[in-house]
């Protein structure tokens, strides 16, 4: 996804691009949706407002941030950063829905937090602003899964349900800003050239023959049929299983982005991804693995680590 977004970069606009390319995947995943709706009896429009409040959140400001991020540091370190997202959103769920966080998921946090230090190298920043924007990305990512959990168990929509009216309503929103960023006002209010991305928003410019197989991969493979396999995979298995795209992402993401973009992957990022799926691995394993490193430790025959 970060490789192909950084391509489109130099064709579409990142307010453009993100509009696009939730359109065309809420689109894809629309006919899911609806039959969902239709064999459950269910509607949409009493709930309107947690479809436009995941939309926000989602596609106006976590994908923006990405896109940006993209645009602005190495397509593979933005996918290893953006990775992380699981991390925040147990975080997110111990702060707003009061869940209890197990041995298991702490350990990942933990691992996983140092694997990001390490990626960002707080002592030796090079490139703050592209570094910033991707982890702010993962946070408010992290922050819009457990807003749609919550909104999907209290409403009684599936991952899909919730997925494809976040992406038209976030849609529909960023069409509302591109409007509005075309208002003298606003071009006048966002003259500084750091602001440019937000200014006299384009809708269709760039949109060719030549460019159409990249937005047909960004939004219906990337972003529409990805995200659709996803909650398939997470529906016929368990959330685990289908987890595992941010577990084998970190280590794909930057090899891909090395051949097709050449980009060179620095020890410490090396470092900081092996430590990321290390955590991820241990998330995966959950708290069995957990138990059996319990008993081989020398206090197992009196009290258990959980105790401790």
């Amino acid at each position: 996804m970060e490789i192909v977004l950084k391509l489109a970069g130099g064709t579409f606009s990142a307010l453009q691009l993100n509009f696009l390319r939730f359109l065309i995947g809420g689109l894809v995943l629309l006919p899911l949706a609806m039959k969902f709706l239709r064999q459950h009896q269910l509607r949409i429009l009493p709930h309107w407002g947690i479809f436009a409040l995941t939309g926000f959140v989602c596609v106006i400001v976590s994908m923006t941030f990405f896109q940006l991020a993209v645009e602005n540091a190495p397509a593979a370190t933005v996918a290893v950063l953006f990775s992380c997202n699981p991390v925040f959103a147990l975080l997110f769920s111990y702060i707003l829905l009061h869940e209890t966080l197990s041995r298991t998921s702490i350990i990942s946090v933990v691992i996983s937090v140092i694997g990001l230090l390490i990626i960002i190298n707080p002592a030796h920043l090079t490139n703050p602003f592209g570094l910033s924007l991707a982890v702010i990305s993962a946070i408010t990512f992290g922050l819009y899964s457990i807003i749609s959990r919550w909104g999907s168990q209290k409403y009684h929509y599936n991952g899909i349900v919730m997925t494809t009216f976040t992406f038209l309503f976030g849609a529909a929103e960023l069409l509302i800003g591109i409007g509005l960023s075309h208002l003298p006002v606003v071009t006048r209010a966002l003259a500084n050239p750091g602001l440019k991305d937000f200014v006299n928003i384009p809708v269709v410019q760039g949109i060719s023959w030549s460019s159409l197989p990249m937005l047909a991969y960004i939004g219906i493979g990337v972003t529409g049929l990805g995200f659709a396999f996803y909650f398939i995979a997470m529906e016929r298995s368990d959330v685990s299983t289908a987890s595992l795209v941010f577990f084998i992402k970190p280590g794909l993401a930057p090899i891909m982005a090395a051949i097709i973009l050449g980009e060179r992957i620095p020890g410490l990022t090396i470092v900081g991804i092996v430590i990321i799926l290390l955590g991820s691995v241990i998330s995966f394993v959950g708290e069995s693995f957990i138990e059996r490193v319990d008993k081989m430790l020398p206090w197992h025959k009196k009290d258990s680590v959980h105790d401790l």
